[in-house]
């Protein structure tokens, strides 16, 4: 869990914030289409539809754009750009680390061509489906500001909601539950007066594998180059990004 959120800072940190503004943007759109398609346009009988608007607004993505991206996956709108599938793939990074990549795309061919290049280019190379899959297990995310509330009284209150583990970052805490658990604790969560950030779906590793800085800088180059394709909407690893190997990476 916690080279998740390790990875999740230091994108943070290193995004330009028109450049991560843009991926959000992005990402949403897909989202929102998609859960539309599969549940249907009315937000009230589709929960991933609600929840895909919610992290959409959270990131302040235009009414208009949301309202367009509902009505492209219902299919009252078609703006020539193809229907988006979602797809993942899996492979490894150099050193053995496992890469499992959730995408959303218009055109199959060309996704898997370019993140075929990127794990070829840098060292790694794309597996089957299945072949890093097992080493994952889906957790429910939530992410909220971190406001300073006391870590003992925060953690108390997001037990109470339902959530399995909560872990105090400088800028968020973010607070982990079960697959089935997320929108439940959400909701607990607002009803308590927290606002939350984000809700989704995250893959934890259920082992972590240690790296030498130099096998985790080129696995972080890796991770940047999955980050940058508008295609793809979340990348998880088992790389374990302890302190002493981040501090070498900084140092570099």
């Amino acid at each position: 869990m916690a080279g998740h959120s390790k990875w999740a800072n230091i994108k943070h940190r290193k995004a330009r914030e028109d450049a991560k503004r843009a991926k959000a943007f992005t990402k949403n759109i897909r989202e929102i289409t998609v859960a539309a398609r599969e549940g249907g346009g009315d937000s009230s009988s589709n929960p991933r539809l609600s929840l895909a608007i919610q992290n959409a607004k959270a990131v302040n993505l235009p009414k208009e754009n949301i309202e367009r991206a509902i009505k492209k996956g219902t299919g009252e709108l078609d703006d020539g750009s193809g229907n988006y599938e979602e797809v993942t793939y899996e492979g490894y990074g150099p050193g053995g680390i496992a890469y499992f990549i959730e995408a959303t795309s218009n055109n199959l061919n060309r996704t898997v061509g370019e993140i075929r290049h990127v794990f070829t280019k840098h060292g790694g190379n794309l597996g089957t489906d299945g072949s890093v899959a097992y080493l994952f297990e889906q957790k429910g995310s939530i992410k909220i500001k971190n406001t300073g509330m006391d870590e003992e009284e925060l953690m108390l209150l997001a037990i109470d909601a339902g959530a399995e583990d909560v872990e105090i970052e400088d800028e968020y805490v973010e607070i982990m539950t079960t697959r089935e658990n997320v929108m439940p604790v959400k909701k607990n969560l607002e009803e308590q007066g927290i606002a939350v950030e984000s809700a989704e779906l995250v893959r934890i590793p259920m082992t972590e594998v240690s790296a030498d800085a130099e096998t985790a800088r080129k696995n972080l180059k890796m991770m940047d180059l999955f980050d940058e394709n508008d295609d793809v909407s979340n990348i998880f690893t088992n790389l374990k990004l302890d302190e002493e190997t981040l501090a070498l990476i900084e140092q570099a």
